[in-house]
């Protein structure tokens, strides 16, 4: 086995150089130093600390991903499709009269308020559809003891992965006025 240590240092560089080993048998005696290992010299360039710091934080801020920064929410899209889904909501909904009775129109209320928050605060766009405000609306609506909550937040969750990226790209594929 070779032993690189190092023989020239220099103000930028290391260089070093490969030591002859000496073979051992087993029972501890030095062979001949015609049976001797020589392996080829190895060098080993260091860079001065000024340069190998500033590639260390080059090769850093290369490998840090960029972020994607959604669009923030447009109010006039908010209001826009919240009318749309308090129509279409209760087209879905009145299929299950019998669980819902009169209570089809507070139970649109919640939802649509709830909906309409989310689009007004947090939906920027494909990509940033969430699922607590459907959640959320199933909670609300239990907690006003208003029938069928998992269903029409289920039903609201479908309506929105159906139509709102659509509509929004729609929205913003208008030119500007």
């Amino acid at each position: 086995m070779a032993l690189c240590t190092p023989t020239i240092t220099g103000r930028n560089a290391t260089i070093s150089t490969a030591v002859p080993a000496k073979r051992r048998t087993s029972n501890s005696a030095i062979l001949s130093p015609s049976r001797t290992i020589l392996r080829t010299s190895c060098a080993i360039l260091r860079p001065p600390p000024s340069v190998a710091s500033k590639a260390a934080s080059f090769s850093l801020r290369a490998t840090t991903p960029q972020k994607y920064v959604y669009p923030d929410p447009i109010p006039e899209f908010a209001a826009a499709e919240t009318l749309k889904f308090r129509a279409e909501l209760p087209r879905k909904l009145s299929r299950e009269k019998d669980t819902f009775g009169n209570d089809l129109d507070a139970v649109i209320d919640v939802c649509s308020e709830i909906f309409s928050d989310f689009l007004n605060k947090e939906y920027g766009g494909p990509g940033t559809l969430l699922v607590e405000p459907f959640t959320d609306m199933m909670i609300a609506l239990k907690e006003k003891n208003l029938p069928g909550a998992p269903l029409a937040a289920r039903t609201s969750l479908l309506w929105a992965q159906n139509y709102l990226d659509q509509d929004w790209e729609i929205w913003n594929s208008k030119p500007p006025k």
